[in-house]
């Protein structure tokens, strides 16, 4: 539908029903309008996977490997393909629009969502995001670019005020974004934050550059609970306020309008572009049917495992401990809590419900059976932080299947509804008038006896009892207006009791439901603390006595997770000593990292082999066995720089100063950072091996090239090792002779090729019109600098063996 047409059905509509479609119906859909043949939009969060419009583990989701994954993998095609395969989730879970992708930035190791962004570079980010954003898109299905922008950390997140310098902010921090906007994204999420004093969702930044100098058509949509006031975000470049249906606009919009504070104008901008992402979704007007190529379970299947290969970065491998030959394999021990509690996605707003999801133990025994026996131990005693119950160990009371019983009650204590659920996490009860509180219940057998930890997760009225004893009771108000602490992750109020092996108990949990509390309630369980130095020992052993020892660490949803940023970049639980011990029992021990950022490796020297494999989606098993035993090359590069130590980070600050966050680094974040400061961090940008090895032979630039417009580099390099193998061929600008504040070196282009051993292979590395232009805060516009530009091509940020020098010619005069 053209533009035309929508201003035609725009003009059917009076100022009520105008304002009323700018505010969500619910929490995760939009108003219909009857009079222009509008259908209700259904909106979803889903940069990992894609959740739909309720919080269900009953209503499972594919599970892709977390964004900085992705980024891992500087393979375009494969994030594209990865985009299609959420499309296609959306469209069975009847969602238009898909909340994703998360194009912040990676500014410290500490922030707690990196997992959901991509990178610490502008350039890797906006690429890889248009990728994905072109996969989704080519599905039917309206991708999202959020959060616009400046939300690179979580502390104080919905009030904080970053403060960058215009240079930066157009260089860095917009970057990505209008890469976004270039290749076509139907959405744009605005942040909760401010920038330089304005909050985001009534920001001018919302209509220059997003709207007016970068051609964006499509709606803002605010961040949820963003709009927090009316006038200010009204007359602004805001269009969609989500959720509903209560909001400021929901109470105060047509007033505002009707009393001449907000002009109609506006009002017919938002709507029209709202109308617009409609028609693109076929959500306006008689719906159109496209068949769609689909791809069943097994295909999918396949492409998440490719993909966990894909995105895992081998960072050592001396002596060329990997790959793994199963051949000559008896016995594997495989040691941590992490190789069976896998963590394959990140916490917070982000979460879907997989299916089924494959441990590492799972995967590293599927590729051995038959071939060496395989054992777990954990290493570590239980952590002592409750779980959310699950159907392994606990069963509803009423039918005794595995599960628990969800009631939903009313002031007598009469039920309205019951349920029989999966998870003692329930998020979203189901909606029943009148109920005014939440019960589970669940009959727990415990595996082991003594010194249980139960505890329930909520707000307001909470108590907890087993077999009828109360232990906990009372009331515990609200301490936040976060909606993911509020609405996701409550916190869990604990209670102690001692419970004996195999006797069975009935515990149950109820939380009073109060106004603006949220209504998620989550019943829990730790079992007794273990003796850490048995689990140690045992640990010890089992690496002595097998043929390949492989230790899988990582974060946990306590030390990285959404709404918080981190306070450590330390592994958590003693792992530390974990891989020090075994590595010594076992000097070939192989290290596997689960965490969505970068975390401290004080034993990296006494460990050969490292491999870092993120939170890897739900076929992580699978993925990281094609790599630990050469089925499948490691074909990740690092998005963001690993620092040996915290306080040798140049930029690691996240915690606002008065409400205000300065970004006084200004464009030197990440590996730029590192270079400045002049220290060397553990582990470079970009740095990755594979299972064979290169040499940088040549590289041909252009020597002259004219302002605004993109030219190619051409790297030869040559597979010099006895395996095909893959490389990602990374290109850098620098600039030593310079009035302009500029990066040591920043990425200015990368592509990658493959190889049989002894052959070479051409990289073609094209470079973008805007690669050797900067901003200028006084013209307030971008502008060139003539002279010479230094380009380094190799495998990392640090590793840059090859230099060519291209002129940017001066403009000509008249």
């Amino acid at each position: 539908m053209n533009d035309d047409e929508i201003d035609l059905l725009l003009g059917k509509l009076d100022t009520r029903q105008k304002t009323r479609l700018l505010t969500g119906a619910s929490t995760w859909s939009t108003h219909a309008e009857p009079a222009v043949g509008l259908r209700p939009l259904t909106l979803s969060d889903g940069p990992a996977g894609v959740r739909g419009d309720t919080w269900d583990e009953r209503r499972t989701s594919l599970v892709l490997p977390s964004p900085t994954a992705l980024a891992a993998a500087w393979d375009d095609e494969l994030v594209a393909e990865l985009g299609g395969l959420l499309a296609a989730e959306a469209r069975r879970k009847g969602v238009d629009v898909l909340l994703a992708p998360t194009l912040n930035l990676h500014r410290s190791p500490l922030g707690g969502r990196h997992f959901e962004c991509f990178s610490e570079d502008p350039l890797l980010t906006g690429r890889t995001g248009a990728a994905l954003i072109a996969g989704i898109q080519a599905g039917g299905v309206a991708a999202t670019a959020k959060h616009f922008v400046g939300n690179d950390a979580e502390t104080d997140r919905l009030t904080v005020d970053v403060e960058i310098d215009e240079q930066t902010l157009h260089e860095v921090y917009l970057a990505p974004f209008e890469a976004a906007v270039e290749a076509g994204v139907l959405a744009v999420m605005s942040a909760y934050n401010r920038v330089n004093g304005v909050t985001m969702s009534a920001g001018s930044l919302l209509s220059r550059p997003l709207k007016e100098d970068w051609g964006f058509t499509g709606p803002v949509v605010s961040d949820w609970g963003a709009v927090r006031s009316l006038l200010d975000t009204a007359r602004s470049a805001q269009d969609l306020a989500m959720p509903g249906p209560e909001g400021p606009w929901a109470d105060g919009l047509l007033g505002a309008v009707q009393a001449g504070l907000v002009p109609l104008e506006a009002v017919d901008d938002k709507v029209r572009r709202l109308l617009r992402l409609a028609s693109r979704v076929g959500a306006l007007g008689e719906p159109v049917q496209v068949k769609r190529p689909a791809q069943g379970p097994s295909a999918q299947r396949r492409l998440l495992r490719r993909a966990v290969a894909a995105g895992t970065v081998l960072l050592r491998n001396e002596n060329q401990v990997l790959p793994l030959d199963p051949g000559v394999l008896r016995s594997v021990a495989v040691i941590g809590p992490h190789a069976t509690a896998v963590r394959i996605q990140g916490g917070g707003s982000a979460e879907v419900f997989p299916a089924s999801a494959v441990s590492p133990l799972e995967g590293i025994a599927d590729a051995l059976r038959g071939i060496a026996a395989v054992t777990h131990t954990p290493g570590l005693p239980p952590s002592g932080l409750p779980r959310p119950l699950d159907p392994s160990w606990c069963r509803d009371p009423r039918d005794g299947e595995p599960g628990l019983l969800v009631r939903l009650l009313n002031a007598s204590g009469d039920e309205l509804h019951a349920e029989h659920r999966l998870s003692g996490r329930i998020v979203e009860p189901a909606r029943v008038t009148g109920a005014s509180t939440v019960e589970l219940r669940a009959l727990i057998r415990p595996p082991t006896g003594g010194c249980w930890t139960l505890a329930v997760g909520g707000w307001g009225p909470i108590s907890l009892s087993v077999d009828g004893r109360i232990l906990l009771e009372g009331t515990f108000p609200l301490d936040s207006d976060d909606p993911t602490r509020v609405h996701v992750a409550p916190p869990y109020h604990r209670v102690e009791t001692d419970l004996r092996a195999g006797q069975e108990v009935e515990v149950t949990v109820t939380r009073g439901l109060a106004p603006g509390t949220g209504v998620a309630t989550f019943l829990a369980a730790a079992p007794p603390p273990g003796d850490q130095t048995a689990a140690l020992a045992a640990a010890v052993q089992a690496a002595r006595t097998s043929d390949a020892t492989i230790v899988v660490v990582g974060t946990t949803e306590e030390s990285e997770s959404e709404g918080r940023d981190r306070d450590t970049l330390a592994l958590p639980d003693g792992q530390d000593a974990l891989v020090r011990a075994v590595a010594e029992a076992d000097p070939r021990t192989v290290v596997v990292v689960n965490a969505g950022g970068p975390v401290t490796l004080p034993w990296l020297a006494r460990v050969p082999a490292l491999l870092l494999a993120w939170f890897p989606g739900q076929e992580a098993g699978h993925g990281l066995a094609d790599v630990l035993f050469g089925r499948a090359e490691p074909g990740g590069r690092l998005p963001t720089t690993w620092p040996a130590a915290a306080e040798d980070v140049p930029v690691l600050r996240t915690r606002p100063t008065d409400g205000v966050l300065r970004y006084d680094e200004g464009p030197h974040i990440g590996y730029r950072a590192w270079l400045r400061s002049g220290t060397a961090p553990a582990h470079w940008f970009g740095h990755g091996l594979g299972y064979t090895s290169w040499s940088y032979n040549a590289i041909q630039a252009p020597g002259t090239v004219r302002a605004g417009e993109p030219f190619e580099v051409r790297v030869r390099v040559r597979n010099t090792g006895a395996r095909r193998g893959r490389e990602v061929v990374q290109l850098y600008l620098a600039r030593a002779d310079t009035a302009v504040e500029r990066p040591v070196r920043m990425l200015v282009g990368h592509t990658a090729v493959t190889a049989d051993p002894g052959q070479d292979a051409v990289a073609v590395v094209r470079v973008g019109a805007r690669a050797l232009a900067h901003w200028s805060a006084l013209s307030h516009s971008w502008e060139s600098e003539p002279g010479d530009f230094t380009l380094l091509g190799g495998r990392s940020a640090g590793d840059l063996p090859l230099e060519a020098v291209v002129n940017l010619a001066a403009p000509p005069t008249c």
